[in-house]
Parts: C-alpha cells; structure tokens; sequence
C-alpha cells in the first residue's frame, strides 16, 4: 500500500483491523514513524500487531501502556536484515517533559527502527516534520474508519 496523500479503510472488526495494519506495514522501513490518534478502545493496538506482522515480528505484541515503550525484532520473509520496531504508548505522560525522560526524540532521531506511536496527539507541539498519522475514529458502535496521511 502506498501513502499519498489521504486514504480511508473501514473495518469492522479487530481481525480486519489487524489486516489493514498488515497492509500497511508492509510497506514500512527503518526511520519511518507511524502516530496513532484514537480513542480508548478505538483499535490502535489491533492495528500494531498488523504492522508488527508485516514487519516479521513473531512475539505478541501488547499496549506498552505501564512500559511507554516496547522493542520488538521483525524478521522480514524477503531475506533482508532484522527490523527494530519500537512501540510508543504516550498515554500515561501528562507533560512534554516526561518524553526527554524516555530519549523519545533521540529514539526517533536514531532513524533505525520503524516507530509506531500510540496517543501521540497528547503533546502536538512536539511533533516532528516528517511522519505518517493513522487516525481511527468510530462511525457507529461496530465500525471504525481509519484514515492515513502522511506529512512529509
């Protein structure tokens, strides 16, 4: 799937979430970052374990909520390197400040992971230039659309 400029998916399901996030994931590479704006509930973690699959990651995949951040080593089926995931979850920071504390932007800067952040419209003002947002908002009680754009 490529990224230019924005696209819908409707999903009705966790199972069609995670597919979606597959898709998209597969066409991901080190350096890119991926901000999950959604509320509680809405599938930002379903989509994760997509990308994480795309990507070659065999481990579950869980909400870093109490951790903020999780790594996860992919081994993609084409015979390339290993690929470093790393899983945001800015939930439980209440202030810009407490990003510096876990190296957030040093993480990103390092451009050797495909970074997937969750909640990362909690501090707007510390968004980079460069990067893909995955917003998922519910239509009715059973389906979520999930829109992607990327900010280049």
């Amino acid at each position: 799937m490529s990224i230019s400029g924005t696209s819908a998916f409707y999903s009705n399901t966790p199972e069609e979430t995670v597919a979606f996030g597959q898709q998209l994931g597969a066409s991901f590479v080190p350096g890119d970052l991926v901000l999950l704006v959604g509320e509680l509930g809405a599938g930002k973690t379903q989509l994760v374990k997509g990308i994480a699959s795309a990507l070659g990651v065999s481990e579950p995949i869980t909400s870093p909520t109490f951790n903020l951040m999780l790594e996860h080593v992919g081994h993609p089926d084409q015979g390339n390197d290993d690929i470093l995931l790393r899983h945001f979850d800015l939930y439980r920071l209440e202030h810009p400040e407490e990003l510096e504390d876990i190296d957030y932007f040093g993480l990103l800067e390092a451009g050797d992971a495909v970074s997937v952040v969750e909640w990362a419209d909690r501090f707007p003002d510390c968004l980079p230039e460069r990067f893909i947002e995955v917003r998922i908002e519910w239509i009715d009680e059973r389906t979520r659309e999930i829109s992607v754009w990327r900010r280049s």
